[in-house]
């Protein structure tokens, strides 16, 4: 049975020039700074957002801890949203091993946080309070449906920073599905921003590892911290040159997915008992009606049996969230319209 997963992103597979590419990466020591596929990786990385250097890590949760850790001593503090993966799925992880406390301020419907918000919550120089060292944006928004934040926002951002002589980080998982929506440069969506971290995998379809970018003097302590997290790999190349094709060739098929997105959220308004809440970039979200002939996990339960995976959004019990990915084509999409149809009537 062919399996529909619409659960995350992070299920895609690799593909077949992807898969080539580990069997014959050359690869040496990373940790000596000898794999030429990882450098070469960093160096590409850097050069497409305009930045001075790059850092392979296992992971975008790594990444944005390893960020903050340089960032931000023990005792300072980091603005960031309520509904930011940083602070919501990342286990407290600028707390626990940094030290750093996480000032939050509420995720707005278009995914940004009020810039008067931002400039009440920087502090002042008192020895009563922690000092305010960074601020943290996420783009995509994951949490409120995928939503972009715009180089102009994300600018004035990163000029309210620097006035503050505070850095911008930007969680940027999805941040090319945010430059393909503005149909601007890797380079323009991170406009100002001190540091960012991108996920190879999720659409962009690499089987592990993530980037992290910034200036030199930046990413060599970022270095260290990785060490520090255990992070160092050794002959890492193999999973560095499916990133290189993740970077250069599968960043620019995402308005495919998009395409897609739109297309299941406009079919979903045809399906009884369900009602779509939003749809950007990538993501679809949509919650099941009290009235709807089968509960949130019992669907679920149904779709499974025909090689559908779908699931209710965590801590939403009738929310769900579908992102869509280059496996899910229109005719899956189809698919599981027909599915969905005949379950709900």
């Amino acid at each position: 049975m062919e399996i529909i997963d619409l659960r995350s992103d992070t299920v895609t597979q690799p593909t077949a020039a992807m898969r080539r590419a580990m069997a014959e990466a050359v690869v040496g020591d990373d940790v000596y700074g000898e794999d030429p596929t990882v450098n070469q990786l960093e160096r590409d990385a850097a050069e497409m957002f305009g930045k001075e250097a790059g850092l392979f890590v296992s992971s975008g949760t790594q990444g944005n801890l390893i960020a903050l850790l340089t960032h931000a001593p023990r005792g300072s503090e980091v603005i960031l949203g309520d509904k930011a993966h940083i602070f919501l799925y990342e286990q407290g992880g600028l707390a626990a091993l940094g030290g750093i406390m996480p000032h939050t301020l509420p995720v707005q419907e278009d995914g940004t946080l009020e810039l008067g918000s931002i400039a009440g919550a920087i502090r002042g120089d008192d020895c009563h309070f922690p000092r305010t060292r960074v601020i943290a944006l996420e783009n995509t928004q994951g949490t409120v449906g995928g939503v972009p934040l715009s180089p102009e926002y994300t600018r004035m951002v990163a000029d309210l920073a620097h006035q503050h002589q505070l850095k911008l980080h930007i969680d940027g998982a999805r941040i090319f599905n945010a430059a393909t929506f503005f149909g601007v440069s890797a380079q323009d969506i991170i406009a100002g921003a001190d540091s960012m971290t991108f996920c190879l995998s999720k659409g962009l379809g690499a089987p592990a590892g993530s980037m992290l970018v910034g200036d030199r003097e930046f990413i060599a302590e970022a270095r260290r911290n990785r060490k520090l997290l255990g992070g160092g790999m050794r002959q890492a190349g193999v999973l560095a040159a499916p990133g290189l094709i993740a970077l250069h060739s599968m960043s620019h098929r995402l308005q495919e997915d998009h395409d897609n997105a739109a297309y299941l959220a406009a079919r979903l308004k045809e399906v009884a008992g369900l009602q779509v809440v939003c749809q950007h970039t990538s993501f679809v979200f949509f919650t099941l009606d009290a009235s709807a002939v089968l509960g949130p996990e019992d669907l679920s339960a149904e779709l499974k049996k025909q090689g559908i995976l779908l699931r209710p959004y965590p801590g939403f019990q009738r929310k769900f969230r579908i992102v869509i990915h280059h496996w899910i084509t229109a005719e899956k999409i189809d698919a599981v319209m027909t599915a969905l149809k005949n379950l709900l009537g």
